[in-house]
């Protein structure tokens, strides 16, 4: 039988709105027990005094490259890259190739991320064949296989009536429908922000109406038709004040912002650096600051990273030429704890956002430290003072604007299902499915001496 201790730890966990320092026993990949000065015996120990001990991190909007694009990210690497973040779920877009809009590949990523991935893979399948916007898939079968969401995340489904049937057809099937809310003819051939650093970078604009728009038009479909719609990385102040009034009203949405949305501005493409090409693209302050209170104010419900990564050659291009899209797995947790030190949101509302509420979306088990709970933690020390290299990164790909960045916090242990799959002191994995022992590390950043 493995035994675990995991003492003296600030237990952070938001399903219980508990915070606390505790001690926390895993057994046989489960946690067995929570409690002040448990009694080890004979369990390995972890000492995590200084450190958060959180469950383990949700990611519900990831795109992992596999099948047909393994130059970019494998489902190897990016469960790499993600128990390295701290996450332990990582739900993966359909754009891949083929397009997940068939049970098959479902199927298929669900096998290989059971030989392959340290983390947990959520497959989300496609709301439509081919992402093309016109025949819905069948999202009973692909439900059946294992998909936790629908999405043609990339594309906008720009037929209201095609938009309709989707959302009525997730309700049979009990599943979000998960949008990327971007009106194509307004945004046009648009790659920055449509304002002052649009026009003084001559780059063509795209504006914060092409999103609202959509946002508006969908939220109003999904209280038509009792769905649960999210809209993904949310980045306009007008979309989060239509969320705020479509969930007074009672509709049936939930949101997500992006770390790179909630820090970043548009002045960021000022050096033309095609890491900060994302879509939708980074917007100006006042954007910014509308996303961090709908944040704090609950408006916004989670952080998802959209992973997106692309080989060097792919972003080694002109501005405009380069694909939409940058990484963040290994990064989330740093790039957003200054929200926490900024008093924006509270340490157990932090986690909520990145944890409980992203397992609450996809209705996943997951998302708390409670007795029987499978043993998916993550140890945070949040002063912890380190610089992010891509390059000694876990993804196979380089595209951030984080590189070379200091950082102060980050995750330095992860466990899926009770195993150690991350220790930040060795930069060492388990194998996927593979037994990983707790080893003795130097104590370095005074968070674990096991």
């Amino acid at each position: 039988m493995t035994r675990i201790l995991i003492r003296g730890g600030r237990l952070l966990d938001p399903g219980q709105d508990r915070d606390d320092v505790l001690d926390c026993l895993i057994e046989n990949g489960r946690i067995a027990a929570i409690g002040a000065k448990l009694p080890a015996d004979g369990a390995e120990i972890v000492e995590a005094a200084g450190a958060w001990v959180v469950p383990g991190l949700v990611d519900l909007h990831a795109h992992l490259r596999s099948p047909g694009q393994e130059y970019k990210e494998d489902l190897g690497s990016g469960g790499a890259a993600a128990v390295a973040g701290g996450f332990t779920q990582v739900a993966c877009m359909a754009n891949t190739d083929p397009v997940n809009d068939d049970p098959s590949v479902t199927m298929y990523i669900l096998d290989r991320a059971e030989k392959d991935s340290l983390a947990r893979i959520r497959p989300i399948a496609a709301a439509t064949r081919g992402l093309a916007g016109q025949v819905m898939t069948e999202m009973i079968a692909l439900r059946n296989a294992g998909a936790v969401a629908f999405s043609d995340d990339g594309a906008t489904i720009m037929d209201a009536g095609v938009m309709r049937r989707v959302l009525e057809y997730s309700t049979l099937v009990d599943a979000p429908v998960i949008v990327h809310a971007e009106d194509c003819h307004l945004r046009g051939h648009g790659v920055v922000h449509e304002g002052a650093v649009a026009t003084r970078l001559g780059l063509p604009g795209n504006p914060a109406v092409a999103e609202e728009i959509m946002v508006a038009r969908d939220l109003r479909l999904a209280q038509w038709t009792g769905a649960h719609l999210h809209i993904a990385h949310v980045s306009t102040a007008g979309a989060v004040e239509s969320i705020r009034r479509a969930r007074e009203a009672g509709v049936r949405v939930t949101a997500e912002a992006t770390p790179h949305h909630l820090t970043l501005t548009d002045e960021a493409t000022m050096g033309f650096d095609t890491s900060t090409r994302v879509a939708p693209p980074l917007r100006s302050a006042e954007h910014v600051e509308a996303l961090r209170r709908g944040l704090a104010e609950g408006v916004i419900d989670a952080i998802a990273t959209d992973h997106a990564p692309h080989a060097t050659y792919e972003k080694e291009v002109e501005f405009t030429e380069a694909p939409p899209g940058m990484i963040g797995l290994e990064t989330a947790v740093a790039v957003c704890l200054p929200l926490v030190r900024d008093g924006l949101l509270s340490p157990l509302e932090f986690v909520r956002r990145l944890s409980t509420n992203p397992a609450r979306i996809l209705g996943l088990e997951g998302g708390r430290l409670a007795v029987g709970a499978p043993a998916d933690i993550a140890l945070i020390d949040p002063e912890r003072v380190w610089t992010y290299d891509p390059g000694r990164g876990r993804s196979k790909s380089r595209n951030s604007p984080w590189a070379d960045r200091r950082f102060t916090g980050c995750v330095v242990a992860t466990f899926v299902g009770g195993r150690l799959v991350f220790h930040v002191e060795s930069g060492e994995h388990a194998s996927a499915g593979a037994a990983h022992p707790v080893r003795s590390r130097p104590n370095a950043a005074g968070v674990l001496n096991p």
